[in-house]
């Protein structure tokens, strides 16, 4: 079953043609409109709780995957919170189709799965977030706002990791893992090695052993898969000796 709010303005009509036209209409609202799709009316309500006072409208809950892009056209949220595990229709399937169809509209995942690999497969299929339903429930509106601001490859409500046992995971060396992480901010090869203090060169025979490692082919993958395996969070290891 479907429940939204009836009496959409023009405006609000207007609003949901420019964003299937992939315009955004009104970038400065300060009110988050939001969709929550989850068939559990516990998580529903409990999601409502969460986000009262905040400044956030829950416009739309659907409790099937195949109800929530009819849902999204009528209702033009700002984001939907969509679970994984959906009746008639997964949520990987869905967030598929709203990235193809409504590319304006933020979509954050809501999921019992607090794997890597869950959490990969939303963040590579466009998911500019990941919650794990574990989350303490006052951070549900912050994480949906970072969605909505930009904050991609984002995931809360993990259990508890630690650097080390990541990078061990991974094999890691903590020079390479010193590297992935100014990869993730942003640096280039040059930047980085000025920063390790090591030459360029240096750098990409590093890169070379990271890819191999977290089976990456390219500087965008890596720093996805240290944003989702905590391995970006620390500074780097900025005014090290040279490297022999």
């Amino acid at each position: 079953m479907v429940r939204r709010r009836s009496g959409l303005s023009a405006r609000s009509r207007s609003r949901d043609a420019d964003r299937a036209n992939g315009e955004d209409p009104d970038p400065s609202r300060k009110t988050l409109r939001v969709v929550v799709a989850d068939d559990s009316r516990l998580i529903v309500a409990g999601i409502r709780r969460a986000l009262e006072g905040e400044e956030i409208e829950v416009v739309g809950e659907a409790s099937t995957g195949a109800e929530v892009l009819p849902l999204v056209g009528r209702t033009d949220p700002d984001v939907v919170l969509l679970d994984i595990r959906m009746p008639q229709m997964d949520g990987f399937t869905v967030l598929e189709q709203l990235r193809a169809r409504y590319p304006r509209v933020k979509v954050v995942m809501l999921s019992v799965f607090a794997d890597p690999e869950h959490i990969q497969m939303a963040l590579s299929r466009g998911a500019s977030g990941y919650i794990v339903k574990t989350i303490n429930p006052r951070d549900v509106p912050s994480a949906l706002r970072q969605a909505v601001e930009g904050s991609v490859y984002h995931a809360m409500g993990l259990p508890a990791v630690t650097e080390e046992s990541e990078a061990r995971a991974a094999g890691l060396t903590e020079r390479e893992v010193s590297i992935l992480k100014a990869v993730a901010r942003g640096l280039s090869n040059q930047a980085i090695g000025r920063e390790l203090w090591v030459t360029e060169q240096t750098v990409k025979f590093h890169l070379t052993n990271i890819y191999r490692k977290l089976g990456v082919a390219n500087r965008t993958e890596a720093a996805r898969y240290a944003y989702v395996h905590h391995l970006a969070n620390a500074d780097s290891e900025a005014g090290t000796e040279p490297e022999e």
